[in-house]
């Protein structure tokens, strides 16, 4: 596994070769995992939503309605163009290449979506992360994350290292509370509350 987080090269090469690498338009393995994670929050709406790794930007699609404002981001700007086009309908959702940690967004959400994203980072990067969305969640807002957890040797991390992270920071005494954990055969999803 790289010791690295892995850069916005990387994943350019992805998306030159293909438009939709993790067949995300298509696959019957991602529609049920969307609908999962759509399921898992817990309010109808949210205010303002920060969507981590959007890529061409189906379940952004999915997840719009459900709120007032939709920030949705990706490491590449490739995928970006067709996410633009999917979303234009949607008003309320800006997309935006950013790549965290080294950039993150000023704002409060009231929900934070950190899906298929995690394991793309080193731990250091990782636990940077974690701490701008501890520090940008308001009060009683959802983070919630999903992750792929089989072990795939280029990424930095598993699916099942990034939850266990956010875990310790779940708890008395602690920022945020462990809503519900649900594990499908070849993903974790994770809900949490800040306290």
């Amino acid at each position: 596994m790289p010791a690295s987080s892995l850069n916005t090269t990387y994943f350019d090469g992805v998306y030159r070769a293909s438009n939709d690498p993790w067949a995300f338009e298509t696959s019957p393995y991602e529609r049920a995992k969307y609908e999962a994670t759509l399921a898992a929050l817990p309010r109808e709406h949210y205010a303002n939503a920060f969507e981590i790794g959007c890529s061409i930007g189906v379940l952004s699609q999915m997840l719009a309605s459900r709120c007032g404002a939709l920030l949705s981001v990706d490491a590449s700007e490739l995928p970006l163009k067709t996410a633009r086009a999917r979303l234009a309908p949607y008003k309320q959702v800006t997309v935006r290449q950013m790549s965290i940690p080294g950039e993150f967004p000023e704002g409060e959400f009231d929900l934070i979506l950190l899906s298929e994203v995690g394991y793309y980072l080193a731990m250091e990067d990782l636990q940077r992360a974690r701490q701008q969305m501890l520090d940008q969640l308001t009060r009683d807002g959802h983070l919630l994350l999903v992750h792929w957890t089989p072990v795939v040797h280029d990424y930095p991390l598993t699916g099942d290292q990034v939850h266990d992270e956010f875990m310790k920071m779940a708890g008395p005494d602690k920022p945020l509370k462990h809503l519900l954990g649900q594990r499908g055969e070849t993903y974790r999803l994770d809900l949490f509350q800040k306290s």
